[in-house]
């Protein structure tokens, strides 16, 4: 039933991905005799993303953190919380256990009313459109490529995801595209 309340929800597809430096090597060409050097190094950085789409009107807002488990998760939804504010956010996502943790179950009760969950089939990555954009990201952005520092892989997807003119106002926090 669509209700006031229903009419100016926002329904998001959310997913987590981590891009790691070491992340992607994929079959590419290269001139005969002269295979390709992916350079390595003794340390592994990396970085979690939390993304949502909107698929009525594509928006997309990623937050970029150190770790994905439930603490950086509530993260994520306080952003979504004051990013879409006096609205219903209907959450499409899978079952990560962290999506389901105590903490986050605690924090529906006590201030999310705002959010209602819609859990994906198990292991269903194809029915979730921001497990596209993961795909492209690691396929086609850091495929083959070594990043030697945390922000070299921040800057490698911001670049990719962003027009120039864009990049001086994206933050540590949310980036939206």
């Amino acid at each position: 039933m669509i209700t006031k309340e229903t009419e100016d929800a926002v329904l998001l597809y959310i997913d987590e991905t981590h891009i790691r430096s070491y992340h992607v090597l994929q079959s590419t060409w290269s001139e005969v005799g002269r295979q390709k050097q992916v350079p390595t190094f003794g340390h592994h950085a990396h970085v979690s993303l939390f993304g949502a789409v909107n698929i009525h009107d594509g928006e997309t807002v990623l937050h970029q953190t150190t770790a994905a488990n439930a603490a950086t998760f509530l993260d994520f939804l306080r952003m979504l919380k004051e990013r879409y504010p006096d609205r219903l956010i209907v959450l499409v996502l899978d079952h990560a256990r962290i999506h389901h943790a105590n903490m986050v179950k605690e924090f529906l009760r006590e201030e999310g009313q705002c959010f209602h969950f819609l859990s994906l089939p198990p292991y269903s990555p194809q029915l979730n459109p921001i497990e596209r954009l993961w795909k492209w990201l690691k396929d086609t952005v850091i495929a083959n490529v070594f990043h030697k520092h945390r922000n070299d892989i921040v800057q490698t997807f911001v670049f990719a995801c962003y027009p120039p003119y864009v990049h001086a106002y994206i933050t540590n926090d949310i980036l939206l595209f």
